[in-house]
Formats: C-alpha cells, structure tokens, sequence
C-alpha cells in the first residue's frame, strides 16, 4: 500500500515533486523517490509502505533494465509470483522479488491487454518511452484510488487530492453542480470530486494519455454487469454453496502474501467473521485479530467479536474507546479525506486501525460482503415493496398512509423495548428510508431513497440551486440496464459501482492509510463477484434471510446462535452529540460565513434548523452533520 504522485511541465519542478509526495506520507513512510524526464516533461512521485521485498530493490519509481519503462504503483497484485513464472520462462530476468516489478515487465510484453492477467487491488502509472504515453490503471472494484487534475495548464495525477495543492497550477475551484450530490448521499459520486477539471478515474478503467497531442482517452476493460446478464447457474445449491466455500477460501488465503505481519478485523458480523474463520481454519498459525468496543451498549460489538474469537483460537486484541477519542479525531477527518466525506463511521474504522497497525502491517477487511451476499436492509425493504406494490396495490397504499402516520421518535421507542436480538441499529434512518421508498414512484427511485442521507424533499426546500438531478453523468443512470433481472440484483449491481466505491472503500483506503496500514479485501476479489453474479437471486435471499448461502459456508465454522444477531455496524451516537459535544460547533457550522459565501442553502430555512438546535431539537442529524464537515474541509483547504 503505497501512494504516487505525478504530472507533466514543461520545465522540471524537482522541489514541487518533492512537496507532492511529502503531503502523502502516511500511505508510505518507508521508503520515498522521483524521477523526472527533462525531455518530455513527464514527473513521477512514490511514498512506499514496504509489504512485498521490503529491500531497496522495491524502490520507486521503478525505472525498466532498458530504461525505456516507468512504473509508479499503489497496491498489490497477489499471484505476481505466476505471472513472473510466465514473464521468465520468456526470457525476463528480475532484479527484485516485488510485484511493482513485474506489472512493468507484464506491460512491456502485452501492453495495457496485461492488466486482465492481475488479482489484485491497484492503481498505477506506467510511463511509455517509445510511445509517448502514459497509461493510468485502476483496479476492477475499485480498492485503490486515482486522481487526475486536467486543465489548459497541468495534468496532475495522484491517489489522494491534497497532493494537487501543492501544484502551482491547481485551481481549487468548487464543482457547485456536484455538491447537491453530498448533502443527499454524504459522498461525491465518480467520476466527480469537489473540485472543477478534478476527476476520480472509475474503477476497471484505464487512461491512455497522448504526450504529444496531449490529449487522453479513457478505456472500461472489465464490468460486473457483463456477468449478471449472463446465464445463471443451473447447479443444485449444495453444489454452489461448495464452490463458494472453496472460493472463499481461495481468495482470503492469497491475501496472506506478505513480507510483513498480517491480521485480520473481526466485528462478530457474517462478512468479517467468514473471512476470519476461513482463514483460522486453513492454518496452523494463531491468526492475529482486532475489534474495538464502546462503553455505550448500542454501539458495541466488541463481546460478541471476542465470543468469535474464542471460539476460533485467534490472538485476539481488543481495546474500548470512548467517546471523547472519537470526537478528537473528527478534527482529523478533512486532511485525510481531502473532499467533503460524511460517512461518520469513518471515526471507528480509523480507531481500529489505529489499534491494529500496533501490532501488524496489513489488516484483512471483510468489505464488499453486503453488496455480492445481499446483505443491506434496505435491499430487503424494496424487494419486500416492490412485490408487494405489484401483487396487491391496495396492501401498498394501506402500509403506505400508516406508515406516514408514524414518526422517527416512535419507532424508536418502539425499538428500545424490543428484546435485544430483534432490535435494530439506526432504527430510525432506517425508518426514514422506509418511509422514503414507500412514498417513491418507481424501483429507481425508490433505491436513490433508500441509499440517500437526507430527505430528497428536504433538500429540495432547502437548497438554493435545488437537488442534484443529474444522475446521468454518475454511474447510477446504470439502474435500468439490469431492468429484466431481479430488483435485488439491480440493488446490489447498483451499490457495487456507487456506494461500496465512492463511500464504503474511499472510508477504509483513507482510515487504514491514515495509520499507514495497509487493508485487503478478500470478498472484492473480482472473481468471486463474477460468480456470485450469476448464482441466482433466490439463493442470496432465502427463508426471509440475507447471505443465505454466505450463512450456510459459515455456520461449516461458527454455530448458528454465535452469529445470528441484528447487523449493527459502525456507528456513532450523533443525535446526542448534536445535542451535547458538538452543539455549539453544529451552530457555528450552520451559521459560518463559508455557507453565505458558498450560497448554497437558504438562509432563512437554514436559520430555522439553528434556531431548533439551540433549544434542543435535532430533527435532521445527519443533514446537519454533512453541513458541518463541509464546513471544517472548506476552512481546512481555503
């Protein structure tokens, strides 16, 4: 796990190079280097956190034995060994046991076709001599991230955005129409950023860039939709949950490829808790294993990850954390996640980095679960209405006009006295979303709904501008194409390509980064997604249950009660800190002249919200919790 860094100039900018990869040190202490090619201009920057062939002869930018190649990589590709067996037998020789190394010389033998070759999470520049070009890759689900920076003056690329400030030429000029898109989701979609000319390059993409012509055109070399349009399994579901069991094993153990110690995160969940128990299961070392816990009951999973851990033999480390740790790292969360980020679960996951980089350099994560296994209560909600809408529309239009009759508070105290293994977390932005989707007028947007933070309606009162409405240029205008397949696989398909990229693994890159730890996800393996995509809909959701098939190859490790509980989590009390710790920092936040500036909201609407806060009415937590971090990245980056 490393950073990069890199641009073109007419003339070199040694100093400016070397201040770009000094801002990025977190995601590689180790070890740092540049290169710069006077005649064409073309600058590379590296920050290295040393994992394969810790030894100098990793050191990058890696230059070619005919130095007419260029490499400057961000990840790691796990079965580099086979490749490096092929590229041999062709008549390469290796000066290095790294994969950087072997992507470069896997390039030179079968061109930018060679990416189709890599297992792996990975974002690289390999600068092309002879051709003139330079080839920007990123990974197919998207685990490592790529910028790029294009105007009339520079093209900049980077795996985070802050490196770009210290570029003469970077314009930090809002992209206005883009963040609409923040206040409803938390996150700002790909290919955009909070900047104007400032690009997130997509996952399964590549970028040819033309140094003469200096122009570029951008490739798709891999979909997951191809594989939920083909032809689904006909196999008995003992027969697939076998293949899924050998390939689940499969991928966690690649992810075991390291010159460093490994550890995995263990929240007592289904996702984490296969990873964990394939892994433990299939070794004879104790695997080493993290869980943090809160003094707050709701929030807490730690006694349920260390009843898993017992059970499994792992060397498990946990540690509690309190409130007061939490809100100390929310001054933190504008420098690592250099555009406007609202997912809060952000604090736990750096936490927990935090506690694992003490004791490893790599740390498995079970991300990507929800999205292949149909793990998401939201997917259950909509499949549960859209059926219903279509079998008995009067059943629809009765649950509808009840469920407008409740409110948040109710269903919360509802929920409170519920016995513990039926109660839910964020019970009442669950809630909310339910009510949303009820009250949509088709399976689109009733998913756009269910996956927004606040209120579309809310923010059509509030914003001066109005909603974003142009989800044609995100990649949710893909919601139709899978409009013959189940409406499961159309949600999962759909969160696959928006929210895990642009929220779920952004949050992780950044937390594990910020520690300089260095995650793997052993479920984004692409060809478990591929296989996945195909098992049938029935065999995701099954006997009124998610990651059926996931539940049935764990319960071979686990028994069934260490397991089955409500799907928690991270989250943060935030309703009781608006009310409490962050009240006056909410209200400067709303009423910070960075907003009047902005000219975003309405003032006067906005100035009601205040006005509820300061006597101690939250009626929109997370809304307001959006605004605030807007508001500490704006004074962070000015």
């Amino acid at each position: 796990m490393c950073g990069l860094v890199g641009f073109l100039s007419n003339q070199p900018l040694k100093e400016c190079l070397e201040e770009m990869i000094a801002s990025q040190n977190h995601r590689g202490p180790d070890d740092s280097g540049s290169y710069i090619d006077k005649r064409t201009g073309v600058h590379l920057g590296h920050n290295r956190l040393s994992i394969q062939d810790i030894s100098s002869s990793g050191h990058q930018p890696f230059i070619s034995d005919c130095k007419q190649y260029a490499i400057v990589f961000n990840g790691e590709v796990y079965n580099f060994k086979e490749i490096r067996r092929e590229l041999k037998s062709l008549g390469y020789t290796f000066c290095s046991n790294s994969d950087t190394e072997v992507i470069l010389y896997a390039y030179k033998e079968w061109g930018v076709e060679s990416v189709q070759k890599f297992i792996g999470m990975f974002a690289f520049v390999i600068y092309d001599m002879p051709k003139q070009k330079l080839f920007l890759v990123r990974d197919r689900a998207g685990v490592k991230p790529l910028y790029y920076y294009d105007n009339e003056e520079s093209f900049i690329f980077s795996s985070e955005i802050k490196p770009f400030h210290k570029h003469p030429n970077f314009k930090k000029d809002i992209n206005r129409e883009i963040l609409p898109f923040y206040f409803q989701f938390g996150y700002i979609p790909a290919p955009h950023t909070i900047y104007q000319n400032c690009c997130k390059l997509q996952p399964a993409h590549y970028m040819e860039y033309d140094l003469t012509t200096k122009s570029y055109a951008i490739y798709k070399y891999w979909d997951i939709y191809d594989f939920y349009l083909m032809d689904k399994f006909t196999k008995s579901q003992e027969e697939i949950k076998k293949e899924l069991e050998a390939l689940l094993i499969d991928r966690c153990q690649l992810r075991l490829v390291s010159d460093v110690p490994v550890g995995v995160f263990l929240s007592g969940g289904y996702d984490s808790s296969t990873v964990t128990a394939l892994l433990q299961n299939h070794q004879v070392e104790r695997l080493k294993s993290f869980t943090i816990g809160f003094k707050q009951e709701e929030l807490n999973e730690a006694e349920d990850a260390k009843k898993i851990a017992k059970f499994l033999n792992t060397n498990h480390t946990e540690a509690y954390f309190s409130e007061e740790e939490m809100l100390k790292l929310i001054e933190e969360l504008p420098f690592y996640y250099d555009e406007p980020f609202g997912d809060d679960s952000a604090l736990p996951t750096i936490l927990v980095s935090k506690l694992a980089k003490q004791e490893v350099t790599v740390a498995l994560s079970a991300d990507g679960g929800d999205e292949i296994f149909f793990g998401y209560s939201k997917y259950f909600a909509l499949k549960k209405i859209v059926e219903l809408k279509e079998s008995s529309p009067l059943k629809y239009a009765l649950l509808t006009w009840g469920i407008n009759l409740l409110n948040e508070t109710t269903i919360s105290s509802i929920n409170r006295v519920l016995p513990k293994s039926k109660r839910q977390s964020n019970v009442a932005v669950k809630f909310n979303k339910f009510k949303n989707m009820l009250n949509a007028k088709s399976p689109k947007e009733m998913f756009i709904r269910a996956s927004s933070k606040v209120e579309p309606d809310f923010l059509d009162t509030i914003l001066i501008d109005g909603r974003f409405k142009a989800f044609e240029t995100t990649n949710f205008r893909e919601f139709e194409r899978l409009e013959s397949a189940d409406i499961s696989e159309q949600m999962m398909a759909m969160d696959y390509k928006t929210f895990m990229v642009d929220d779920v693994l952004c949050k992780v890159d950044r937390a594990t980064m910020s520690t300089s730890l260095e995650g793997r996800e052993p479920l984004l393996d692409h060809r478990l997604a591929e296989y996945m995509a195909r098992v049938p809909a029935n065999l995701k959701y099954k006997e009124k249950k998610g990651k059926y098939l996931l539940r049935e190859v764990l319960k071979e490790y686990i028994p069934t009660e260490m397991t089955d509980r409500a799907k928690a989590g991270f989250t943060v009390p935030l309703k009781s800190w608006l009310l409490n710790e962050l009240k006056q920092r909410a209200i400067d936040a709303l009423e910070s002249s960075i907003l009047k500036e902005d000219a975003i909201f309405k003032e006067h609407e906005l100035q009601k919200i205040v006005e509820k806060l300061k006597i101690g009415k939250v009626e929109n937590p997370t809304f307001i919790w959006l605004v605030m971090v807007y508001v500490m990245w704006r004074e962070r980056w000015k």
